[in-house]
């Protein structure tokens, strides 16, 4: 039941990712508006963190059933390592780090960007169906 789970938590993951690769895509202004939210307020800030916690955890649970065990528990344990850093990091230094970022990523820089999240996502849910 709990791998059962894991696996469609990761398969709607690749989704999203799939999602935010049209987004890049198409209305790169309207992601990098949003790159520009992240750490923004506590709300944001620990909203985002505990979200990205949710497929880290699935894909750690799910890697040895996956077809590409050891990447795919790579990826889960950088994204959980990566997000309890974010915890522990003020959520300002966050917030400004996520604002230089969006400063330097271009709208065209985004679509440049927006195949490999359709990558991604693609290789995420091919690696569990």
């Amino acid at each position: 039941m709990l791998v059962s789970t894991a696996k469609y938590i990761i398969l709607v993951f690749g989704v999203i990712i799939i999602i935010a690769g049209f987004l890049m895509l198409f209305a790169p202004k309207k992601a990098r508006a949003t790159l520009r939210k992240a750490g923004s307020t506590n709300w944001i800030n620990y909203t985002e963190i505990t979200l990205r916690l949710i497929p880290a955890i699935a894909m750690i649970m799910y890697g040895d059933f996956s077809k590409l065990p050891i990447a795919f528990k790579v990826l889960g344990w950088f994204m959980l390592l990566t997000s309890l850093v974010l915890y522990m990091i003020p959520r300002i230094k966050h917030h400004h780090f996520s604002m230089k970022a969006a400063d330097i990523l271009q709208p065209l820089y985004w679509q440049l960007l927006a195949p490999f999240a359709f990558l991604l996502g693609g290789l995420i849910i091919y690696n569990v169906i």
